[in-house]
């Protein structure tokens, strides 16, 4: 049983500094062969050991810290909603308004709308 708990230590420990590795290259395409390298695990293996730590697939988790990131850009004032879908690797500002609505339930432009408090809890409750 030590060993079991031993190696999910591991994992924890694999599957942070990818988490790590995310947030620092979030403005890079992030391929799964380089993310599946930073843990040190084959893709398929890097793919179900990620979902059942993290409890999302790795794009969808990309996604998430993407949208995070572009509400954050929108709380702070941030003018250009379409620089923003880009950054956040929308192809264009339609996309990324669907994406973000279906996320947080507003619109880029409801969600600059409201109080810096009451965006930060949106971001946090997302």
């Amino acid at each position: 049983m030590a060993t079991d708990e031993q190696s999910l230590l591991g994992y924890d420990e694999r599957i942070n500094a990818v988490e790590r590795y995310i947030r620092e290259h979030i403005n890079e395409p992030l391929k799964r062969e380089v993310l599946a390298a930073v843990a040190g695990f084959s893709v398929p293996h890097f793919h179900r050991i990620f979902t059942a730590c993290v409890g999302e697939n790795i794009a969808t988790h990309i996604r998430r810290v993407r949208l995070e990131r572009a509400g954050r850009k929108l709380r702070m004032g941030a003018v250009d909603i379409t620089e923003i879908a880009l950054a956040a690797g929308y192809d264009s500002h339609a996309a990324f308004g669907k994406a973000f609505k279906r996320r947080y339930g507003l619109s880029p432009s409801e969600f600059r709308q409201l109080s810096c408090s009451a965006a930060t809890q949106l971001l946090r409750k997302g």
